[in-house]
């Protein structure tokens, strides 16, 4: 038996939360005095609405190793733990505590924790990576080497419709950021190896943007037919739908599938955003 652990900033498809192999633990975030809790009761028109009214940026905690040690529990004899890039949270160092602790007093669990050096649903193609391995019947070993040399090959791309959040944070000036809105300017981001985040390019206009995503992607991706390409998107599914369509004007890919962002990718994407990871 197996489980596969993600942290809250990776969405799971409605697939994914039907099968018995998937469960999340949750991040804390902080908007102001407002403290949300990453789960199922996560209100994203709720959230984005106490983001937009403050003049602060909100923030994130990462699980504690004991809420990790707890979704360790169970019969799985296999434990696969996938959070976002160690680059941007804690999330991995607690879980890396939480497997020492765990296995003190369960040597008889084989547990693998994942820097997935991306977000969202970098994580989540992960997972379904992990699961389609153990589905294969490979061996523990087997399974963490593969799952570490997809993570190598992946590629996590996202465009904002608003630059709010990285001025709020300090990321980025006031003037910078009255520029990109006067005119119009949206930038392409992506991933680097490390797992931090790079820009890729800047476009006019989200139309033009989702194009410039959709050329980077490609200039990167190859064997597209056996790959699964993931699009989550914050409150906005019409224009998630319209990059899927440009996508598969491009390549034909193994699936695509579209989510909402959960509480950690809609603070980072904002209202409007869009990730793409393949």
């Amino acid at each position: 038996m197996y489980k596969i652990i993600i942290d809250s900033c990776g969405e799971l498809s409605e697939e994914m939360k039907e099968d018995g192999h998937f469960c999340t633990v949750p991040l804390t975030l902080r908007v102001d005095d407002s403290e949300i809790i990453d789960d199922e009761t996560f209100n994203q028109a709720d959230f984005l609405e106490k983001v937009a009214a403050s003049e602060n940026s909100p923030k994130s905690a990462c699980p504690s190793p004991d809420a990790y040690m707890q979704a360790m529990g169970g019969e799985a004899e296999h434990i696969y733990v996938i959070t976002l890039s160690s680059q941007l949270s804690g999330s991995y160092n607690s879980a890396c505590l939480a497997k020492d602790l765990y296995l003190e007093d369960n040597e008889e669990k084989q547990i693998f924790v994942i820097d997935s050096k991306s977000a969202s649903i970098g994580e989540s193609l992960i997972g379904l990576k992990v699961a389609e391995c153990e589905e294969a019947g490979m061996s523990f070993e087997d399974v963490c080497a593969q799952v570490e040399e997809y993570v190598e090959q992946q590629h996590t791309f996202f465009v904002l419709e608003s630059l709010e959040t990285l001025r709020k944070a300090g990321r980025l000036s006031n003037l910078k950021a009255k520029i990109a809105s006067t005119l119009n300017i949206k930038p392409i981001m992506g991933s680097t190896e490390e797992g931090s985040i790079q820009q890729l390019a800047q476009a006019r206009g989200m139309v033009k943007a989702m194009d410039k995503m959709v050329e980077s992607m490609m200039a990167v991706t190859s064997n597209c037919e056996e790959r699964v390409l993931a699009i989550s998107h914050c409150n906005c599914l019409e224009r998630a739908l319209q990059l899927k369509e440009k996508v598969e004007k491009r390549a034909s890919f193994k699936k695509i599938f579209v989510v909402d962002t959960a509480g950690v990718s809609s603070m980072y994407a904002n209202d409007g955003g869009l990730i793409m990871v393949v």
